[in-house]
């Protein structure tokens, strides 16, 4: 995918969704668009804004709907970063997420195991698909300054 090409950063979206199972929709590559932009870990509500401000609005349960189908198809990643939030990213590769309790930034962990599950469940007879954790303390720079 070519990012200096008009169309590019679309159409690599549009693989991505077709590689998942899912339709191309306008909404859905308007979704991928405002997190590609947006970069990081986004809320809806911030996804939602940064539609309304590029022009192109969408519905709330669409936004929704959308988020919720690319991140059961492994097009998004959900980083569960509190009680009521949930973040997306764009899923580049399974890792986990540091809370920052100094200045609320949410920081990628590389999973050791580099694939899900990462964590191995003592439930037996029970199939685990995927394990999240989310580590909370301070993020390197929170750290650096708490220590100078």
């Amino acid at each position: 995918m070519d990012a200096a090409r008009p169309g590019a950063l679309t159409e690599g979206h549009a693989a991505r969704l077709r590689a998942a199972g899912l339709r191309v929709t306008p909404q859905r590559l308007a979704v991928l668009g405002a997190l590609t932009s947006l970069g990081g870990h986004r809320t809806a509500d911030e996804v939602a804004v940064a539609l309304r401000d590029g022009g192109g609005p969408i519905p709330r349960a669409t936004l929704y709907h959308g988020l919720s189908s690319m991140a059961n198809a492994g097009v998004l990643l959900v980083a569960e970063t509190g009680p009521g939030v949930a973040r997306y990213e764009i899923a580049v590769s399974w890792h986990h997420h540091l809370v920052c309790r100094g200045c609320g930034r949410v920081v990628d962990v590389p999973c050791v195991r580099g694939s899900r599950p990462c964590l191995d469940a003592d439930l037996p007879g029970a199939v685990v698909d995927e394990a999240q954790v989310v580590f909370r303390g301070l993020c390197p720079p929170c750290a650096t300054r708490r220590r100078g």
